[in-house]
């Protein structure tokens, strides 16, 4: 963000809450339950980046927590603590609440910027980068929820309480979403770091018929790559610890998967996932989103050839990575930790179904 604004270029500061990746419930639990909590860190930071405005862009599904949000920033204004001279300090800051209209990709922070403007939620291509020209063309700054709700906690408590938790590079503390196959599902606060068996055990009363019926997990949402049971037990949940098995902490919703689960068809579930949700802007992303399910779901019931395995894997490459936006590597990157960890399940099916059909 810029030091000193231009003449006539307010900065602003957009807040993230369009909160669709699958298996992410966490900006929902702190606007439902404390929004005043994220209304005060859009104040903290607006503040400190000399920011006109906030613009909070919620997820058009969040009917509920959307009508607790608007309210909270009424009282907020009722009792002068946002608007003209914002809390008797001479600093005015409005802010707004806009209501998405569903699309996935509006989470994507310049397509979230489009969409504000009144534009098809379209991701826009970089540079420039919204910190530059990003809302109305002026410097604008995109962060998510929890990010924006914490920084009140960490100007009262200190920098060194909240970088007390978690290993080197990967400090504070994380909302951990749990879904799936657990006895307790939940959403819960944790150091970053905390061992996932720790994380289960300790909050979600361990996976459902005990730590031997675990099959795979997805630890970051839906669009980071699986990782199998044997692997993910002891890792700790932060970004590196992630990355070394493959994977990455994302959203940090876990989705735990038990041996009842069909592992392909989840993943072909998820693929078509990105596929309607593509905005078809870019080709390998419009075109190969679709491709990818079709050969998924033929993969599901067996009506493959082997080699499609590898054309398939071939194919996930050629969408990563080119794309103007990351939802051609969202894409991608669930098929290829199911081809990495699952392929003799895929190998089977296929030999299977040759089989029956020569019976």
């Amino acid at each position: 963000m810029p030091r000193e604004p231009a003449p006539g270029r307010p900065n602003f500061l957009a807040i993230n809450a369009d909160e669709s990746e699958p298996g992410s419930c966490k900006d929902r639990e702190i606007i439902r339950h404390d929004p005043h909590k994220l209304i005060e860190g859009a104040l903290v930071a607006g503040f400190a980046m000399g920011a006109r405005a906030a613009y909070i862009y919620i997820r058009g599904e969040y009917i509920r927590e959307a009508e607790v949000l608007f309210a909270a920033v009424q009282e907020a204004y009722d009792a002068g603590l946002i608007g003209k001279n914002a809390c008797k300090s001479g600093y005015d800051f409005d802010v707004f609440v806009h209501r998405g209209a569903g699309a996935y990709i509006c989470g994507e922070e310049t397509a979230m910027i489009e969409s504000l403007e009144g534009k098809k939620g379209q991701p826009r291509l970089k540079p420039p980068f919204p910190a530059g020209a990003g809302l109305y063309g002026c410097p604008t700054t995109v962060n998510n929820v929890e990010s924006i709700a914490v920084a009140p906690t960490i100007l009262r408590r200190g920098a060194a309480w909240f970088s007390s938790f978690g290993r080197d590079n990967n400090k504070g503390t994380k909302l951990f979403q749990i879904s799936g196959h657990v006895n307790k599902p939940c959403v819960v606060e944790e150091a970053m770091s905390i061992p996932f068996s720790e994380l289960i055990e300790k909050h979600c009363g361990g996976i459902r018929g005990g730590k031997d019926n675990l099959l795979a997990v997805i630890p970051g949402g839906s669009s980071v790559p699986l990782v199998p049971a044997a692997q993910i037990w002891d890792a700790p949940m932060d970004f590196d610890g992630l990355k070394d098995v493959g994977s990455g902490l994302g959203t940090a919703a876990v989705i735990v998967m038990d041996k009842s689960t069909d592992i392909v068809r989840a993943i072909s579930r998820i693929s078509y996932f990105y596929k309607h949700e593509s905005c078809g802007q870019c080709t390998p992303c419009r075109e190969g989103t679709g491709w990818m399910w079709r050969v998924m779901e033929r993969l599901r019931t067996g009506d493959a050839d082997i080699e499609e395995i590898d054309m398939l894997q071939q194919v996930t490459k050629q969408v990563e990575g080119h794309t103007i936006c990351a939802l051609g590597d969202a894409a991608a990157w669930p098929i290829q930790g199911l081809i990495k960890h699952f392929r003799p399940e895929l190998e089977r099916r296929i030999t299977e179904n040759v089989r029956e059909a020569a019976e």
